[in-house]
């Protein structure tokens, strides 16, 4: 079954010059080196939704408990991904994993973002966690402007699939269209007078 039909703290870590910790199992802030890096805030709790900062774009998961997060996964997603692949804009699969969060994050930054919680109730954090549950393991359809990684969490967090970054990014492309065509327009009426006034 697709994710398609399932319905701002901020935490920061940032890993040292040393490689990033693997560890079997994560219980606690204690157990787990690369969550002693933070910032002392709160750990995340079940359901909330986390904002991975990787090189050129976000990448988002699903804290379930216990140290591990739910995230879709594109080919260049794997654990402890640092930097972004254009196979993750290329693709049309990903699955669906269930994975260490310190392993997911590597040596980039994240943060606990539940960002729409103000426009959109969010579900129980044991429905979200349930429901994001039921998904490991599957393999999906994976659509950078329509059913990519944000899309998915939003959906188990609050059941509507939306992306800021899409929207984000068609926005901009928008207003940069307008400043060309803007310009396009100044330049050719400058030309024109310049042509009438010889």
């Amino acid at each position: 079954m697709p994710w398609d039909h399932l319905t701002e703290r901020t935490v920061g870590i940032q890993n040292g010059p040393e490689e990033a910790p693997s560890c079997p199992a994560v219980t606690s802030r204690a157990e787990d080196p690369a969550l002693e890096r933070t910032e002392m805030q709160p750990e995340p709790k079940p359901g909330d939704l986390i904002e991975i900062f990787r090189w050129g774009y976000r990448h988002w998961a699903v804290y379930v408990g216990d140290g591990f997060v739910v995230h879709l996964a594109p080919p260049s997603e794997y654990a402890g991904a640092g930097a972004s692949s254009v196979m993750s804009a290329l693709t049309d699969k990903a699955t669906v994993k269930k994975e260490l969060l310190s392993e997911v994050v590597g040596r980039d930054r994240y943060r606990v973002n539940n960002k729409h919680d103000d426009k959109y109730p969010p579900l129980p954090p044991g429905k979200i966690v349930q429901r994001a549950l039921q998904e490991v393991g599957k393999d999906v359809l994976y659509k950078l402007s329509s059913e990519n990684c944000e899309h998915f969490v939003n959906e188990l967090r609050y059941g509507i699939p939306r992306s800021d970054q899409v929207t984000d990014a068609i926005t901009a492309v928008g207003v940069a269209s307008l400043a060309i065509a803007g310009v396009s327009l100044i330049s050719y009426i400058v030309s024109r007078n310049r042509r009438q006034n010889q």
